[in-house]
């Protein structure tokens, strides 16, 4: 939950034009660090154990397979906010990548819509608060969750109980199934690249965090980096 997630959200990320900027400012610093230590020590007794358990037995096909069946459940997420932000081109984008993989990929194990020049475009109800001008608001850690922010967490809370999903069709107690496994399966995906966190790791994650949460916003474009003068660390690494 600490280092794993930090991976995941380490892109750099300019604040769009018209947006209100990211605040560089951390008020609950002291409150996020112990938060912080908290998921971390869950991470490494609990979930990173079950993960790399995960990863020593499960095959790399099966493991890829699952990750794309659950990348694959994203799309009507995409789609729903590439609308609400007047992304027409995401839309049919992500509504083509849910036809392709699900047709043809057999029901989302395997990517085949990259494989035919559609990758994916990440969109979620955050991005569309950012879209449309809504500040971040302070970093806030909250635990299990990990790394976010008032506009994230709204993001996130719209995503799972008001925009369609196909996870509405799923009923218990199979969804809590569906859930730990994906969560195990993007732990163990992450394992890989824990080795690239050095230094101050609640820095990493704050700064990572909020940087790939302002290049979503801004569809990749970047501009200078307003944490860079936290640390030396270089916080320019590919999108894991």
């Amino acid at each position: 939950m600490s280092a794993g997630p930090a991976i995941a959200q380490n892109v750099q990320e300019p604040v769009p034009e018209g947006a209100a900027p990211v605040d560089p400012r951390d008020p609950f610093e002291n409150w996020n660090r112990k938060v912080y230590t908290f998921n971390d020590t869950v991470d490494r007794w609990a979930l990173r154990p079950v993960a790399k358990t995960y990863r020593t037995f499960m095959p790399d096909i099966v493991d890829r397979a699952i990750t794309n069946f659950f990348n694959n459940l994203t799309e009507i997420r995409n789609f729903t906010n590439s609308i609400l932000q007047l992304k027409g081109e995401s839309a049919v984008v992500a509504a083509g990548r849910f036809t392709y993989n699900t047709v043809f990929g057999l029901g989302g194990l395997i990517d085949v819509a990259t494989a035919f020049d559609l990758p994916e475009r990440p969109e979620d109800f955050g991005q569309t608060l950012g879209y449309w001008g809504a500040g971040s608001g302070p970093y806030l850690m909250l635990p299990f969750l990990g790394p976010s922010s008032p506009r994230h967490l709204s993001g996130l809370g719209t995503d799972a109980f008001v925009l369609p999903s196909l996870w509405d069709n799923v009923h218990s107690p199979e969804t809590y199934y569906a859930r730990g496994l994906q969560i195990v399966d993007k732990r163990a995906d992450l394992i890989p690249a824990e080795g690239f966190i050095s230094g101050d790791t609640y820095i990493f994650v704050r700064n990572a965090f909020l940087q790939r949460r302002e290049f979503l916003i801004n569809d990749g474009k970047v501009t200078s980096d307003p944490f860079a003068s936290d640390d030396d660390e270089d916080l320019m690494l590919d999108d894991f």
